[in-house]
């Protein structure tokens, strides 16, 4: 099993753009092959912090899902309302 935590920047006015492409993005995701779950939370104490929690079978699937169409489609458009570069960290189980 992969777990990915993305923790993204919004620009101070540029939120609601990202939870709108988000919604999209998460909506096709989550009918991939190996997803387990595909979720965006949005900090309470800072509303432009926002964090994708990703749960993947196999890191093959974590792949294909960076290689679908709509992946490369919608995280550029995500990625022009982004403050400063994303936190990207991917986990294994190991117990």
């Amino acid at each position: 099993m992969i777990k990915v935590v993305a923790k993204n920047f919004a620009k101070e006015n540029k939120v609601d753009k990202i939870l709108e492409l988000a919604k999209e993005l998460v909506e096709k995701t989550v009918k991939e092959v190996g997803c387990i779950k595909y979720e965006m939370y949005q900090n309470t104490k800072e509303p432009t912090e926002l964090i994708m929690l990703e749960e993947w079978d196999t890191e093959e699937d974590l792949n294909n899902h960076m290689s679908s169409e709509h992946f490369k489609r919608i995280v550029p458009q995500m990625a022009e309302h982004i403050n400063k570069k994303a936190e990207i960290n991917i986990y294994k189980k190991v117990i």
